[in-house]
């Protein structure tokens, strides 16, 4: 039985992301995962994940490297991205327990199940055992910039999430104070932004709250560190869900996916700072002239390429190591 699908690896000779040399073994890459078949009951697939039943509390994530954008799957994926995700999550996730439970129980090859001996290489850094939760259907989105949606909102109507704003503020422009913007959960297309007042409606006073209050304090926690590490968090996205009464983090966290980072020393208000996330893929659909409606068109080595530099950077810049540390020479 064919246990994981890979597309064809392209070479990897573009300019590289900062502080990556065109040297460095991160440069390296193998196929991208872009399937998964293994014998475990399939839980649920995603765009980019796929989530296996081990028992009745616990469920295998394992992340691809496939990439979405503008709400169509791409033909080829980005090798090593899904491993990215999936390290930087179980970084954040083990940053943040202490004040904000999650899902994650391992990480750890050992700790798979017997039966899946045979797909450990593959699976190995891309893949997580959590345990089940009820999902919260809405997507709570933390802004501590005006960008994005957020700034196409305030260029429309003067709001954010449907509440007043300031005049004269500009794009990228830092907030007094983080804004909490929620959203809802679409199984497909866009998440559609809504107000805080019509999430309290639909899910009650004191789960909107706890909802609100782990998000802000999770972003002021990530953003800070940031910082630190010479990266502006500008926004992110969170997903809760309960297991019982305790509300828990769930899917993955403050990865290039679900935030958008800026490089602080180049940080202006104004502009629309250069991020490292998937946005260089969009922009060069966007200039290739696909339609967005037909099939997508594959990416080109170069594009493939960068995208998947701009992961590692993000990974290496906030854990302070590499992904794929360099193999000590033989002397």
């Amino acid at each position: 039985m064919r246990a994981l699908r890979c597309s064809a690896a392209p070479s990897i000779s573009a300019t590289c992301a900062p502080n990556l040399s065109p040297r460095s073994p991160a440069v390296i890459a193998g196929p991208a995962l872009t399937d998964t078949e293994l014998p475990l009951e399939l839980f649920a697939r995603g765009k980019v994940r796929d989530t296996y039943e081990l028992d009745s509390d616990r469920l295998l994530m394992v992340a691809t490297d496939r990439i979405s954008a503008f709400d169509h799957v791409l033909p080829n994926g980005i090798p090593d991205r899904g491993k990215v995700l999936t390290q930087l999550s179980i970084f954040w996730f083990s940053q943040t327990d202490t004040f904000q439970p999650n899902h994650l129980v391992s990480g750890m090859v050992p700790d798979l199940p017997s039966s899946l001996k045979d797909q450990r290489e593959q699976l190995h850094g891309r893949f997580m055992i959590v345990r089940k939760a009820k999902r919260i259907d809405f997507e709570c989105v933390v802004r501590g910039y005006l960008a994005g949606s957020a700034w196409s909102e305030y260029e429309k109507s003067q709001t954010l999430a449907g509440e007043p704003m300031p005049a004269g503020l500009k794009q990228s422009q830092r907030l007094m104070s983080p804004i909490f913007s929620p959203a809802t959960k679409a199984e497909s297309g866009h998440d559609e932004n809504i107000t805080y007042a019509e999430m309290t409606k639909e899910l009650g006073d004191e789960l909107a709250t706890k909802l609100k209050d782990a998000s802000v304090a999770l972003y002021k926690h990530a953003s800070e560190f940031a910082l630190r590490r010479g990266l502006i968090l500008a926004d992110t996205k969170f997903e809760f869900g309960l297991v019982g009464k305790d509300l828990i983090l769930i899917d993955e966290a403050l990865t290039p996916d679900s935030s958008r980072y800026w490089e602080a020393a180049t940080y202006q208000v104004g502009t629309s700072p250069e991020s490292y996330d998937k946005q260089f893929v969009r922009d060069w659909l966007t200039r290739s002239g696909w339609d967005k409606e037909s099939e997508p068109p594959a990416l080109p080595n170069d594009v493939v390429a960068q995208t998947r530099e701009r992961y590692l950077t993000a990974y290496q810049r906030l854990v302070g190591k590499p992904l794929f540390p360099p193999k000590p020479r033989n002397e």
